[in-house]
């Protein structure tokens, strides 16, 4: 529900909705297409549920005490789920395997300090899975088959040391593979079948970024690749394996391709997605055109596919709105009819949420930079203290769609301003790479002229103008308070790093092959010591309030503990929250729930906008350091 058409402010909506557990999430249906699993919570934790499609014999079949489940898949067999979980927020991730029965789940990926992602998993190959894993070098990702029947596993693929990514064709053999060289450069090597030899494919600049494999054809002579090489956008290529000969099959001058859907059953890429202001489809196929037709029907939003049945013809669709939760269907093409699985938030519908406006304004140097903008309900929109929601990454980008931050925010009474500023993803490689080099050069820029912007069109009151982010966006929140240190009322900062290159020294052990895309794109040495928030601590002049997780691998806690020790050493107030059970960003919802009853009291401070109490349980007091 949406409005902005009330005479006063909607009723506060509770943290809880927003922030603690989903009622249900992540559904997957099994590959014969009579059991649905998906992730609930279980005495407070996300945990493994399966049921019976048409049953009520909802049951749960894994759970761990001390942290929520983030995913799951089906074996290939229907009788098995899989899912990965890491421990403490320290994202080395192992695979585990549990039955239908709920007997104890297996650990497919024992080992300490090891860290282990799914790579493939085929209905075709019911016994078998694919497994990335570092156990051999911690640097970089080896591919293990293991066979689920026996319980053993083998080397299948050892990685020379610079691929990053690996693609098996329909076969089931790995023969594809990206590489990244110490010069920002890449390539992709496929091989005939897992007895031959590597060879190049295509090879891309630095500039251009790395091809990304996406599917094989159904011959397993062909290829597709995700590629801004020869344009701008990424197109979607097909590559000739013999020859190496490529065509562009779907493109858009502008916007890079961002998703495809392969149908299970022949193994045919049938349609594209590209991210605009909101995200469109190419379907590719037409016998698959009255589906998406119809999906883009079935209900409001932004939709896509989230798997299905090994046969194609059952579809779990998500759709995502600005105002209102998301929402599943499972959809049957054969009868051309959508059923509603669930909402992974229905208490939200009853709430009035605010819409999310995409904008466009021009930075200081001319160039285009595109946003969204979310404002409170029941208020009138000129002069409201602001919010500037500064997205991770940064190679990323903010999407329409349902944000609990800016409906919460929304909420409280502030607009809620969020950039892609340059460095973001999603418009082609000239707008990726006009950041390069300029953490706090014009990418930051662009932010204050995003803050420029809405202030100039009345939106916002320049007195009362917050920056909020985490990763990249807790970095932009320090670079902004110390290099512009009255641009902003106050700020909060969420496991952002301080020091670039105390950051590049500790970065994990199996980014190794990234190395140098970060060096590219950040700098090094003496450079990045200028662009170092850290070495201007002193400049803050505004409230602060940092967040930090005690096992982040990606931006370690001395990042927090470094700016924030100088603070206090002249004398600067700032608030601190240490997690010590949480890693880079916060899994577990009490915390989350804590860190927001403290933001919200730090906001309502210094912005004025209004504040739910903290509930019991959502104390901070003993996480402050």
């Amino acid at each position: 529900m949406n409005s902005t058409t009330l005479e006063k402010p909607p009723p506060l909506i509770p943290r809880d909705m927003l922030f603690g557990n989903p009622e249900r999430v992540s559904p997957k249906l099994s590959p014969d297409g009579t059991m649905l699993a998906y992730l609930a919570p279980s005495d407070g934790m996300l945990s493994v549920w399966v049921a019976t499609i048409g049953k009520s014999d909802d049951r749960v079949i894994a759970r761990d005490p001390a942290r929520p489940i983030p995913g799951i898949a089906w074996r290939g067999d229907s009788r098995h789920v899989l899912y990965v979980q890491d421990r403490a927020g320290d994202e080395n991730y192992h695979v585990f395997q549990v039955d239908l029965d709920g007997g104890e789940a297996r650990d497919l990926t024992p080992g300490e300090k090891l860290r282990a992602q799914i790579i493939a998993l085929d209905h075709r190959f019911p016994d078998e899975i694919l497994i990335a894993q570092n156990d051999r070098d911690e640097s970089v990702f080896d591919i293990h088959r293991f066979d689920l029947k026996n319980g053993t596993s083998r080397l299948d693929t050892q990685n020379p040391g610079d691929v990053s990514a690996w693609l098996s064709d329909n076969a089931f053999a790995v023969r594809a593979a990206v590489v990244q060289n110490d010069d920002g450069t890449s390539l992709i090597r496929v091989r005939d079948d897992a007895s031959s030899p590597w060879r190049t494919l295509d090879e891309y600049s630095f500039e251009d970024g790395p091809g990304s494999p996406v599917a094989f054809t159904p011959d397993d002579r062909k290829m597709y690749v995700i590629s801004s090489k020869g344009s701008n956008a990424a197109r979607l290529m097909l590559y000739d394996l013999a020859t190496g000969a490529s065509s562009p099959i779907v493109e858009d001058p502008t916007y890079d391709v961002a998703a495809a859907y392969v149908d299970p059953a022949t193994n045919r890429l049938v349609a594209v997605a590209i991210s605009r202001e909101r995200t469109e489809w190419t379907v590719l196929e037409t016998d698959f055109a009255p589906a998406f037709a119809a999906l883009a029907a079935l209900h409001d939003g932004d939709f896509g596919i989230e798997g299905g049945s090994a046969d194609g013809e059952t579809l779990i669709v998500r759709y995502s709105v600005d105002s209102g939760p998301t929402a599943y269907y499972a959809y049957d093409r054969a009868a051309k009819s959508g059923t509603f699985l669930f909402y992974t938030r229905p208490a939200l519908l009853g709430r009035v949420l605010s819409p999310m406006r995409p904008i466009v304004f021009a930075a200081r140097d001319g160039l285009e930079i595109h946003g969204y903008l979310t404002l409170p309900a029941g208020v009138e929109p000129r002069g409201l203290p602001t919010v500037m929601f500064v997205h991770g990454g940064p190679w990323h980008r903010d999407r329409w769609g349902f944000d609990p931050w800016a409906q919460w925010l929304s909420n409280r009474g502030y607009a809620v301003l969020q950039v892609n500023f340059r460095g973001s993803t999603g418009y082609g490689k000239a707008f990726l790479n006009a950041g390069n080099l300029e953490w706090a050069g014009t990418m930051r820029t662009d932010l204050l002229d995003a803050r420029d912007w809405a202030i100039a069109q009345g939106y916002s009151d320049p007195a009362r103008f917050a920056i909020m982010g985490g990763s990249y966006g807790g970095y932009a929140v320090l670079a902004a308070l110390t290099f512009t240190p009255v641009a902003f009322t106050c700020g909060i900062d969420i496991v952002g790093p301080s020091n670039l290159n105390t950051l590049l020294a500790s970065i994990p052990p199996y980014w190794k092959t990234m190395r140098a895309t970060f060096t590219q794109r950040m700098g090094e040495g003496a450079f990045l010591d200028t662009q170092s928030p850290l070495f201007k601590a002193s400049e803050i002049r505004v409230p602060l309030l940092v967040a930090q997780g005690a096992n982040d691998p990606r931006v370690k806690q001395p990042e927090s503990d470094q700016i924030v020790g100088v603070m206090r050493k002249n004398g600067i107030p700032v608030t601190y929250v240490l997690f010590e059970d949480e890693g880079h960003g916060f899994a577990n919802p009490q915390n989350n729930k804590r860190f927001t009853a403290a933001a919200e009291v730090f906001l309502g401070q210094n912005l004025g906008g209004r504040v739910e109490p903290p509930n019991p349980g959502e104390e901070i007091e003993t996480f402050l350091r």
